[in-house]
């Protein structure tokens, strides 16, 4: 049994501020990757530049980063970066904004790799300048695992890039979910939730590394009812919910994940349905069909989570994210691509079938 994090890890309201120290001691130029808006108006971009400032690091701020980042999006921010001579990069925002910023990482360390080639499986491990990642969203994790999903749009291909990318330091505060809509929390809630589910649902897991999605499934059942409920989110709740958040991505940082994020990508990328629904979509049919195979884990599951049967977990979800319609010739192309994702399949614990895929995605989409 094996337990890796590497990345150093703070988890407090003010954490950018406290830690300080840390952050500018991780090199002396860097460029910091967000999206449009939201860095700016959760104050969290102000937190990392006024850190910055203070410490005499010069920054560069590339705010272009787009939902599901792209090669071309990464490349850009990358030609930018090498210009700037930046010697390490911040991601500050959701997955998209912390995955662009590794893929960036990347290549500024390896010079001769274009953002098209990242899918490639490399000949030998590839380094990287130093990542730091200030997430702003409760759902990703991204800044406590290696993985990076980026986006190829000229070839229609969305998938984890073959490289092994943790940050160096993640700084983790609640504070940043004050000014998120409450459907952004609910979604990337549910994506955190996928990340727990399918950590134990795997071949994998194991009584070590199972700390970690165990606890984190009692925190978001303690959260559930506020995630149901009409009103907003209590701030009560945000540094609890950003911690699940963060055990999350520690989850399957060793275990990887399966079948539903295999599933959800052809949703996001064909059809836009954000990441955090596109996954929760299946993750009931999932857990059903992982029921025939590891029973006594799906119980825990819900146990967890304070839910009593898979039909409860089922109704969970629908009124969380609601329902997602596909045609009957969608349906049956994504199936039949899963049905070969032998990187996903491969973790299912149990000998899944075709017709258990099958089963999933009848059970998951509303066909038309």
């Amino acid at each position: 049994m094996r337990f890796f994090v590497p990345t150093d890890i703070y988890v407090e309201k003010n954490c950018v501020r406290n830690h300080a120290q840390n952050l500018i001691a991780v090199g002396k130029r860097t460029l910091i990757l967000t999206g449009q808006h939201s860095a700016a108006a959760n104050g969290s971009l102000n937190d990392v530049t006024y850190v910055l400032s203070a410490g005499e690091i010069p920054y560069m701020i590339f705010s272009e980063v787009e939902e599901n980042p792209s090669t071309d999006t990464v490349q850009k921010a990358t030609q930018i970066a090498k210009e700037f001579k930046a010697d390490f990069v911040i991601g500050i925002g959701g997955g998209s904004a912390i995955d662009a910023a590794k893929a960036v990482a990347l290549l500024l360390a390896n010079p001769d790799l274009e953002a098209d080639d990242l899918h490639k499986v490399p000949s030998h491990p590839l380094k990287h300048v130093p990542i730091v990642a200030v997430p702003t969203t409760c759902g990703t994790g991204s800044e406590a695992t290696p993985v990076a999903i980026i986006t190829n749009r000229k070839v229609h291909l969305k998938k984890s890039i073959p490289h092994v990318l943790f940050p160096v330091l993640a700084l983790v505060d609640g504070k940043y979910l004050e000014s998120a809509k409450k459907t952004l929390i609910v979604n990337t809630a549910v994506d955190a939730l996928s990340h727990m589910v399918e950590s134990i649902l795997n071949i994998k897991s194991n009584v070590f590394n199972r700390m970690c999605p165990e606890y984190g499934l009692k925190f978001w059942g303690e959260c559930k009812e506020a995630l149901l409920s009409d009103d907003d989110v209590d701030e009560s709740l945000y540094e609890k919910l950003m911690l699940t958040s963060t055990i999350a991505g520690m989850s399957i940082a060793q275990t990887s994940t399966s079948v539903p994020h295999g599933m959800s990508y052809d949703l996001t990328l064909h059809l836009g349905v954000p990441h955090g629904p596109a996954v929760g979509y299946f993750l009931a049919a999932y857990i059903e069909v992982c029921a025939k195979y590891v029973p006594r884990d799906v119980a825990k599951i819900l146990s967890l989570l304070g839910l009593k049967s898979t039909e409860e977990f089922s109704a969970m979800i629908r009124d969380l994210i609601g329902t997602c319609t596909v045609t009957h010739e969608m349906k049956e192309k994504f199936a039949a691509a899963m049905k070969v994702n032998r990187s996903k399949l491969d973790l299912v614990p149990g000998k899944i079938t075709p017709n258990d895929i099958d089963y999933i995605y009848e059970k998951s989409l509303v066909v038309k």
